[in-house]
C-alpha cells in the first residue's frame, strides 16, 4: 500500500533539489548547447541532466513504477500499473532565451488514475504539490480556486502552436474570443505553470491543444485537489492523453470556456477530417 501523503513530501523534495541544480546551470548555459528533437522543439544537456537525476531518484522511492518521460520515452499511452510521468524542464524555450518561467513536472499514475503531482517553479522556488484526496498545497498552504468568477472578470491562460501550424486559423479565431471575452490573456510558456497558477487562483482558466501528457499530468491533479474541473476541447475527460485541455477554477467558468472555444474546434476538426 503506498502512503501518497508520505510520498509526495519526497517528490517534492527530489524536485527541488533538481530544481536547484537547473537554476545553477541557468547561470553557466549558452545557446551553442542547444539540440533540436524537430521544428522549434528544443533540448539540452540540462533536460536530460534533469530527467537523470529524476528517474534516479523516483526509482528508489518506487521501484516497481515505470516510466512516461518526455526525454526518454514518447509513448502517449500507459498500461495497467504505476508510472512516472515526467517532464524534467517544462518550458525548455524560456530557459534557453533565460525567460524565467520554466518548472519541473512529476505525476504518479496507478491503473490510470492520476495519484500525486508535483510542479516546481525553478526561478520563484515555488513548489505546488498534490495527492488525490489530500489536497492541493503551494509551500505548504493550502490552494483552492477562485470560485465564482464569471468568464468576463477571468485572466485566462495558453499556448500557441509552435511547431504544427496546421489549425492555426482556428486557434486565433478561439484567441480572438477570448481576448474580447476576458480580463486578458497570457501565455507564459509551460503548461505545468499554467496549470499550477490556476490552483493557485492567479488565473482563473487555462486552455491549449498539441500537449503530451508529461506537460499536464501534475498540473491537472493539482488543479483537481485545488477545487476545479478539466475536461477536453470536445467536452470529454481524456484531457491527459487527448492532447487538448481546458482547465477552470469552477464549473460554471468551463462552461463559458467551452462556450467560446467548442464551436470553433468542431469546425477545426471537420476540416482536418476532410483533409
Amino acid at each position: 500500500m503506498i502512503n501518497y501523503a508520505a510520498l509526495v513530501h519526497q517528490v517534492a523534495g527530489l524536485c527541488r533539489e533538481t530544481g536547484e541544480w537547473i537554476a545553477d546551470q541557468a547561470m553557466l548555459f549558452n545557446r551553442e548547447q542547444v539540440e533540436y528533437k524537430g521544428r522549434n522543439d528544443l533540448v539540452s544537456y540540462v533536460d536530460k541532466e534533469a530527467e537523470r537525476r529524476l528517474l534516479h531518484g523516483l526509482s528508489r522511492l518506487l521501484p516497481q513504477a515505470r516510466f512516461l518521460s518526455e526525454e526518454s520515452n514518447a509513448q502517449t499511452q500507459v498500461a495497467q500499473g504505476a508510472y512516472w510521468i515526467v517532464d524534467p524542464l517544462d518550458g525548455t524555450t524560456n530557459f534557453v532565451h533565460a525567460v524565467p518561467v520554466y518548472a519541473i513536472s512529476v505525476a504518479l499514475m496507478v491503473d490510470g488514475e492520476l495519484k500525486l503531482g508535483v510542479v516546481y517553479e525553478i526561478n520563484r522556488k515555488e513548489c505546488f504539490c498534490a495527492y488525490e484526496g489530500g489536497g492541493a498545497y503551494l509551500n505548504d498552504t493550502p490552494l483552492r480556486c477562485h470560485t465564482h468568477t464569471p468568464l468576463s472578470a477571468s485572466l485566462i491562460a495558453t499556448g500557441f502552436p509552435y511547431y504544427d501550424f496546421g489549425l492555426t486559423a482556428y486557434y486565433l479565431r478561439i484567441l480572438e474570443r477570448f481576448m474580447k471575452n476576458t480580463h486578458g490573456v497570457r501565455r507564459l510558456g509551460a503548461a505545468a505553470v499554467d496549470l499550477a497558477y490556476v490552483a493557485a487562483g492567479r488565473f482563473e482558466g487555462f486552455f491549449e491543444y498539441n500537449l503530451q501528457a508529461w506537460d499536464v499530468a501534475a498540473g491537472s491533479l493539482i488543479v483537481k485537489e485545488a477545487g476545479g474541473c478539466l475536461c477536453e476541447f470536445t467536452g470529454g475527460n481524456n484531457y491527459i492523453f487527448g492532447r487538448s485541455i481546458i482547465a477552470a477554477a469552477h464549473p460554471s467558468l468551463l462552461n463559458e470556456m467551452l462556450e467560446q472555444i467548442q464551436p470553433v474546434w468542431e469546425e477545426a476538426l471537420a476540416s482536418q477530417n476532410k483533409a
